[in-house]
C-alpha cells in the first residue's frame, strides 16, 4: 500500500505536525501523526532539525519505502513553486529567508529519495476541510484561519479558486486594505494582544489569556474583533456568494466570544451563510498538504501556484 502513502506536513508558528496519509481513501494512517514544538527565531540549522525529527518518526512508523513524497502546508511569504523561504519582517522563520526548502531540508531526513511539493497554510486547510470534513458537504465556501495571522482560501467543488472575477487577487484577504493597514492587522493574535492592552493596560501572552480573563475588556475586544471582521468580510462575501464560512486557527478556539457577532452582523446585511469551527485541527491542513500528490488535484491547481 505505501506506493499510496505520502507524508503531509503542517507548519505552524510553533510547531510542526506530520503524518503519513493514505491519499487514495483520503485517511490519516494511525499512529504516524507526530508534533514537535518549534522555536521560529531559531538558527536555520535548529529548524531544520526540529522539523526533520517530525518527519523522521512519520516515515519511520509508517514503513515508506522508495521514493518519499512530502506535502507541506506553509505560512507565506513563500516561493510555493520553488520552495524557496521569503520569512522577512514577519517575525517568525527568518532565519530561513532565501533558503531553499527542498535543498536544504533533504540533508536532516533519512531518505536520499525524496520529493517536495508546497501549499499555502491557509489553503490546504481549505482543502483538507473541503475534503474530509462536514464542509464537504458544500460546493462553495470560503475557509478563514485565525492565528499568528490571518489566512483564507476560497474553495469551489473542492478546488481553491484564484483567479475567477469573483475572488480578490491571489484568491485570498490577508493583504487587502482594511482601516489604517490591511486586513492581517486586525484578525490575528498580534490585534487581540495589542488592543486589550490599549484597553486594560495589561500585557497577555495570547488570545486564550483574554479569553479566560472574561471582564468587561475581553469583551470589549471581542466585540470589536466581531465587528471589525463582519464589516471587513461582508463586501467579499456579497460577491462571491459562499454556502459556507468554516474558521480554524488557535483563535477560532475563542469563537464563542466572537462569532455570534460575526453572524449577526452578516445576516442583518442580507446574507445567508452557514458557519463552521472546524475541529479537524492540523489534520485538516495536513491533508491538504497531502492531496498535493493526487494527480487530478495537482494538474488542476500546480499552474496557479504563488510565486510568493
Amino acid at each position: 500500500m505505501d506506493n499510496q502513502l505520502v507524508i503531509g506536513i503542517d507548519v505552524g508558528g510553533s510547531h510542526i505536525t506530520s503524518s503519513a496519509v493514505d491519499i487514495k481513501n483520503l485517511k490519516i494512517i494511525p499512529e504516524t501523526t507526530y508534533s514537535i514544538k518549534i522555536d521560529n527565531k531559531a538558527p536555520k540549522d535548529i529548524i531544520f532539525k526540529n522539523w526533520s525529527q517530525a518527519i523522521n518518526q512519520t516515515l519511520k512508523s509508517s514503513l515508506i519505502t522508495g521514493r518519499v513524497k512530502i506535502g507541506f502546508a506553509m505560512p507565506g511569504p513563500f516561493h510555493y513553486k520553488t520552495g524557496i523561504a521569503m520569512f522577512e519582517r514577519n517575525d517568525k522563520y527568518e532565519s530561513l529567508f532565501n533558503i531553499s526548502i527542498p535543498n536544504e531540508l533533504a540533508k536532516h531526513i533519512n531518505c536520499s529519495n525524496i520529493e517536495f511539493r508546497f501549499l499555502n497554510d491557509a489553503t490546504a486547510f481549505a482543502v483538507g476541510a473541503s475534503s474530509i470534513g462536514k464542509a464537504q458537504n458544500y460546493s462553495k465556501l470560503i475557509a478563514i484561519t485565525l492565528g499568528t495571522g490571518f489566512g483564507s482560501a476560497y474553495i469551489k467543488n473542492g478546488i481553491p479558486q484564484i483567479h475567477s472575477n469573483n475572488v480578490p487577487k491571489g484568491g485570498c484577504l490577508w493583504d487587502k486594505a482594511y482601516k489604517d493597514g490591511i486586513a492581517d492587522d486586525y484578525f490575528s493574535t498580534r490585534w487581540c494582544i495589542k488592543r486589550y492592552h490599549e484597553i486594560s493596560k495589561i500585557k497577555v501572552k495570547g488570545v486564550k489569556d483574554i479569553a479566560n480573563t472574561n471582564d468587561e475588556n475581553s469583551r470589549k475586544v471581542f466585540t470589536e474583533f466581531g465587528l471589525n471582521m463582519a464589516e471587513f468580510m461582508i463586501p467579499y462575501l456579497e460577491k462571491y456568494e459562499p454556502q459556507l464560512i468554516i474558521l480554524g486557527g488557535n483563535v477560532s478556539k475563542a469563537s464563542a466570544l466572537f462569532l455570534p457577532i460575526i453572524k449577526n452582523k452578516i445576516h442583518k446585511s442580507g446574507l445567508t451563510i452557514d458557519f463552521q469551527i472546524s475541529k479537524l485541527m492540523e489534520d485538516a491542513a495536513v491533508m491538504g498538504a497531502a492531496k498535493l500528490y493526487d494527480p487530478l488535484f495537482w494538474n488542476t491547481i500546480k499552474d496557479d501556484l504563488p510565486n510568493l
